[in-house]
């Protein structure tokens, strides 16, 4: 390889880091941040409360009248994603969540023989309420700080109403529905 070939190969190398480098400052000029004054963000926590209480204040619809216009067949559908971890027959075995069966106006954390966590453990001495299912159900770790359960909850009113009229079919003797 003779002199002028190196030259070439020399040549564009640093021809090519001398653009990227360019490119580089250019956009940075271009695109330029500043540094914020103090690092991080600021992360706000709402006050501690009870089990149940901010989250009982979000849901703004009154429950009965959801459940006046609630199809349980839609919430049956519904259910079947709950399904996976919980059992909807009577008598039938815990899962990864309690049995269904009977839950409403049932003391909470009272299905025989489910290790419940320390926050349902906490609200011994309550039922499940249609009003309590339904903050439950719109967002389980708002409800209950602490719990196992995993699920993001069901955001639309129409279909929890819709679910919790499906699992008030699950009892012998329903619970009438609370009034609109």
């Amino acid at each position: 390889m003779d002199s002028f070939e190196f030259n070439k190969i020399a040549g564009a190398v640093l021809g090519t880091g001398l653009l990227v480098l360019g490119l580089k400052n250019f956009g940075g000029e271009l695109f330029h941040t500043e540094a914020p004054e103090k690092p991080g963000m600021i992360i706000e926590v709402a006050d501690a409360a009870k089990p149940g209480e901010a989250a009982a204040a979000e849901v703004q619809l009154s429950i009965g009248a959801l459940l006046a216009k609630a199809d349980a067949a839609k919430g049956a559908d519904i259910a079947k994603a709950c399904g996976a971890c919980h059992d909807f027959t009577k008598g039938g075995p815990n899962k990864v969540g309690p049995n269904l069966w009977d839950v409403v106006e049932r003391p909470i954390g009272a299905a025989a023989g489910f290790g419940y966590s320390d926050g349902i453990k906490a609200m011994a001495g309550k039922t499940w309420t249609y009003d309590d299912l339904n903050v439950w159900l719109k967002a389980p770790k708002d409800y209950v700080k602490g719990t196992k359960m995993s699920y993001a909850g069901v955001k639309k009113d129409q279909a929890r109403a819709d679910l919790i009229a499906y699992l008030a079919t699950l009892s012998d003797s329903p619970k009438p529905f609370p009034a609109p």
